[in-house]
């Protein structure tokens, strides 16, 4: 009989075959043969929250091998905390030149992922961006519970911004981005960055990111309820990531945790969302842009029509990927022509934000954090 060990690396393998045969799914329009599908793919919920989760981790590393691409760069190094390392992973393209920054969280509900698991993912960013991509491989949950990741995340951007200058670039040539749990650190860094005023980022990336404290049914945002079952990503899964990340109830009421329940969100840095229209994470990372506008900031927001969370996890070629780099490449570049709105790629749902997130159309700046 094989042992525990075995059984674990068996069935990681079995996960990640379904996870690549979702991973195509996601790429193709949804339709009801496609849904049907979907629900026989989507992930397996966390039956044991107290060992699941490592069945999970061992099944996200499989599937996503760590492989060095010849044109690149790529050179890791560790950011000293007080009683422990942050480990980061710097991706350059070869060619040479200075290039400006995306410094990035990685997603897998803050139990899962770590810099192997996103190698592909920040390869394919540095190259399609011609960034230079610093990777942060913040401690994980359970064993490291909130606010571990966040200060993790912090420690690492303040060490970036205060020692730009040794890439050559400034403090301005640096953007904060993050997929779902990623998303969710990008904009809390952004947070903790205006409160502790050590540095000021100047954008951030939030990719379908995850800002609320509740995906039950009583979730106030409507897609919790309706692309909750699936669509790959479930709410079940996002309650026992959430449970197996705070360290008690009273973190559900911490901005650090949601940011979206902060009461202040004033002076932060130009943003960029990216949805996904069948995420249950959909409406949340949508609100969080409306009142960051609503708190005077400029605010960029799509919605990728047909799409499922993780999408930039798919081979650049898919088109879901080419859409969300557009906007990414747009938003960098400083070109996009739709700040103030919330677009779906459908005329018939397009939703203006209000008017003075147009604070950079009409010439003004936003204000500094």
């Amino acid at each position: 009989m094989p042992g525990k060990s075995a059984i674990i690396e068996l069935n990681a393998a079995s996960f990640a075959a379904i996870f690549k045969r979702r991973m195509l799914y996601c790429s193709m329009a949804i339709n009801p043969f496609m849904r049907a599908a979907l629900k026989a793919l989507s992930y397996p919920e966390i039956l044991d929250k107290k060992n699941g989760y490592r069945l999970q981790r061992a099944a996200v590393n499989a599937s996503h091998p760590h492989v060095l691409r010849p044109f690149y760069k790529i050179w890791d190094h560790h950011i000293l905390a007080s009683d422990h390392e942050v480990p980061v992973r710097v991706f350059s393209p070869e060619v040479e030149g200075v290039f400006p920054m995306l410094l990035f969280f990685h997603g897998g509900g803050w139990v899962t992922g770590n810099i192997d698991s996103y190698d592909k993912v920040c390869t394919n960013m540095a190259r399609l961006t011609r960034h230079i991509v610093v990777s942060v491989d913040y401690r994980l949950a359970p064993e490291h519970r909130f606010p571990a990741a966040p200060e993790d995340c912090y420690l690492a951007a303040r060490e970036i911004f205060s020692q730009c200058h040794l890439f050559g670039i400034t403090p301005d040539d640096i953007t904060l981005i993050g997929d779902s749990a990623g998303g969710n650190l990008a904009a809390v860094v952004s947070l903790m960055a205006r409160d502790r005023g050590e540095f000021c980022p100047k954008r951030q990336i939030l990719l379908y990111p995850a800002t609320n404290n509740d995906h039950t049914e009583n979730s106030p945002f409507e897609s919790v309820r309706t692309n909750g079952k699936g669509y790959l990503l479930t709410s079940k899964r996002m309650v026992d990531y959430m449970a197996l990340y705070r360290s008690s109830d009273e973190d559900l009421q911490n901005p650090y945790y949601a940011p979206i329940i902060s009461k202040d969100l004033s002076h932060q840095p130009k943003t960029l969302i990216i949805t996904a229209e069948f995420d249950p994470l959909r409406d949340e990372g949508e609100a969080y842009g409306r009142k960051l506008s609503e708190a005077g900031n400029i605010v960029e927001i799509h919605r990728i029509h047909d799409a499922l969370h993780g999408i930039m996890s798919l081979n650049p070629s898919f088109k879901h990927v080419k859409k969300a780099y557009r906007y990414i490449n747009n938003f960098l570049k400083n070109e996009s022509d739709t700040f103030g709105e919330v677009i779906s790629e459908t005329e018939e749902n397009k939703i203006s934000l209000t008017e003075h997130t147009n604070k950079e159309v009409n010439g003004l700046e936003p204000e500094e954090c």
